[in-house]
């Protein structure tokens, strides 16, 4: 099993603390978790990401490259990744950031 997640939004929203989250409660259920992040220079308002990849194997690659999750909290980062979405996999949209 391998399940791999991207949030991503502006900075400012929690995506970064999300996915430190994530992956800690996967972690402390006995998973395989690894969590990576990218943000850009701006405190706030900048484009942010945070992928979590949980596995109950070894993880060998730490990045998302289909996911089965995308949470988008913005119209930027939802246009940027939903056709990054595996199949099967579902997205979860901030209606005040994404129409």
């Amino acid at each position: 099993m391998r399940h791999e997640i991207r949030i991503c939004g502006f900075g400012g929203q929690g995506i970064i603390l999300a996915g430190v989250i994530l992956g800690e409660a996967a972690a402390k259920s006995g998973y395989q978790a690894v969590q990576t992040q990218s943000y850009g220079p701006e405190s706030r308002g900048g484009a942010a990401r945070s992928e979590v990849v949980v596995s109950d194997a070894p993880i060998d690659y730490p990045r998302v490259t289909k996911a089965d999750a995308i949470v988008a909290l913005s119209q930027p980062a939802f246009d940027r990744y939903a056709g990054e979405i595996g199949d099967g996999g579902f997205i979860v949209v901030d209606d005040a950031g994404v129409e």
